[in-house]
């Protein structure tokens, strides 16, 4: 590595290194849209976010164990009149590392999964909707950890009619209205 190292140790006893340069190569994260998925207006539905952690990198998980850890999070900003409900995330995997061989820590590696529940409200007229956001997290490798990171995170939905409810058909008219 050819930048300055940074030691930062806390309360624990237990030291991090913090990389002071630009931070991983680049990638250490990567994002995979899903498939535009079909929703029907007034219905939850969960859409799959794919994510990958580049081999030899490691990043903490939702819930890192040591509260001075930034964890991995998804922020959305919804189009107008759907909601997104519960985010979920996957479980992350104990794990020891030379920089801190005593503490286990919380991460992620390789492929992993976020679940968002998305619900267009009834008044959404059918069309597609875009997502916009980003997963906040920091990037480690088994020397050193990186300052933290935004990836740019975008999905489609297409919102459809509700199928459960019957069509609506105009009442029969009397024959001599319209005259």
């Amino acid at each position: 590595m050819n930048g300055k190292l940074l030691w930062i140790c806390v309360l624990s006893l237990s030291c991090v290194t913090f990389a002071q340069e630009l931070g991983p190569r680049k990638g250490s994260v990567t994002y995979e849209p899903p498939e535009i998925k079909a929703i029907e207006r007034g219905h939850p539905s969960t859409v799959e976010l794919q994510f990958r952690v580049a081999r030899g990198y490691h990043i903490n998980s939702n819930q890192p164990r040591q509260e001075y850890l930034k964890k991995t999070e998804l922020r959305l900003d919804p189009p107008t009149d759907i909601i997104v409900g519960r985010v979920t995330y996957p479980d992350g995997v104990d794990r020891s590392f030379p920089f801190a061989p005593n503490d286990k820590l919380n991460v992620y590696t390789g492929d992993f999964a976020i679940n968002v529940v998305v619900r267009p409200l009834k008044s959404v007229l059918p069309a597609k909707y875009a997502f916009h956001g980003f997963l906040k997290y920091q990037a480690c490798d088994n020397a050193a950890c990186y300052p933290p990171k935004q990836l740019p995170v975008s999905f489609e939905v297409k919102v459809i009619k509700d199928h459960s409810q019957p069509a609506r058909r105009n009442p029969p008219q009397s024959p001599g209205v319209h005259n």
